[in-house]
């Protein structure tokens, strides 16, 4: 890795440090975990299933609400603060800046994924909670990546986190969408609704089926195959890997 892309990611783990990520991580892990507590007391059978479950789907929601989060407001804030336009002005490439700014965020994603995981040490398998961990990292990185995109593309944080909460809604009901498309009750042959399942089936050879990541399941029934892991991780990279590249053809149309 080059020397500037290392240190624009370090300069961006220290400051998910100095802006206390690592202690809101903390307290909703303590908070999540202790309301996973209160759900087993109330379960009558099964109270430990219905604990990890709660904690596993939970945590996994506000992970990646933090994660995305985090990513839109630090980099309006550099917009803001004409920090970009002073690292431009040392000759910075900005392909370095956004590689340096993604290994950074990509690095957290992964520190809060293995932060989550802990709790379930004690709940789950140790294989599950592995293959959990991994998922959730991968996620993450899909997350951040996107949201990365977002922002620099509309230097704004509203419109930002509405479509990386739409691109997330999406991406994790895509699967259901395409079912009901490919078996709807009535109006099947309907031009109407051919035309809406090749719009369904088009949209999910771009966008990743994110319900496929991080199963709940694997905890409180079986873990996953090892093969389907690699899969998704393959697949995670490769979306890390292309919204990267927009991201860096986005900002280099820019003018600062």
């Amino acid at each position: 890795m080059d020397s500037r892309i290392a240190a624009i990611a370090r300069y961006t783990l220290l400051e998910a440090l100095r802006t206390r990520l690592a202690a809101l991580v903390l307290i909703t892990l303590l908070l999540l975990l202790a309301a996973s507590f209160f759900v087993e007391t109330i379960s009558v059978t099964e109270g430990e299933r219905f604990q990890a479950g709660f904690y596993a789907a939970s945590m996994r929601l506000a992970a990646v609400f933090i994660a995305a989060v985090y990513v839109l407001v630090s980099i309006t804030r550099e917009f803001n603060d004409k920090n970009l336009d002073v690292l431009l002005a040392l000759d910075l490439p900005r392909s370095h800046y956004v590689l340096g700014k993604l290994a950074g965020f990509l690095a957290i994603a992964v520190l809060i994924a293995a932060a989550a995981s802990l709790p379930l040490a004690w709940l789950a398998p140790a294989p599950a909670v592995l293959q959990w961990a991994g998922s959730l990292a991968a996620e993450l990185a899909i997350v951040v990546a996107f949201a990365l995109f977002c922002v620099v593309t509309f230097n704004q944080l509203t419109p930002a986190a509405s479509f990386v909460l739409a691109f997330y809604a999406l991406g994790r009901a895509l699967t259901a969408i395409r079912l009901m498309s490919a078996h709807p009750l009535t109006g099947a042959d309907t031009f109407s609704h051919q035309a809406i399942q090749f719009m369904v089936d088009a949209l999910a050879l771009v966008m990743p089926a994110l319900d496929m990541w991080t199963q709940t399941a694997w905890l409180v029934n079986q873990p996953a195959p090892w093969s389907a892991l690699l899969e998704l991780a393959g697949l995670s990279a490769l979306y890390v890997a292309l919204l990267a590249g927009a991201t860096m053809f986005d900002f280099y149309r820019k003018n600062f």
